[in-house]
């Protein structure tokens, strides 16, 4: 479980440098999205054959890494269109 939060953090925060520009998310953020990143990498990983979804391999670190950027940028857009719709 712990290996599983700090997996998840060290995702996050790659993730969270390879996005460009600055992002507005805090650490239990970034902790999350590294989190739910990390299971939809081992969920491919493991659908590839290439271990188990609970398990640290290569592919499965690359592909969590990629979700985690995709999942920052749609976090970023709900927040932002958040601050756009206030009333007038």
């Amino acid at each position: 479980m712990i290996g599983f939060i700090v997996a998840g953090l060290v995702i996050g925060a790659l993730a969270r440098l390879i996005k460009p520009g600055k992002q507005s998310l805090g650490f239990l953020a970034t902790l999350l999205l590294g989190l739910v990143g990390s299971v939809i990498g081992g969920t491919i990983a493991n659908l590839l054959g290439t271990g188990d979804i609970w398990e640290l391999n290569v592919l499965g670190f690359i592909v969590a890494v990629i979700a985690s950027v995709l999942l920052i940028g749609v976090a970023e857009a709900i927040a932002s269109g958040r601050g756009r719709n206030t009333a007038h």
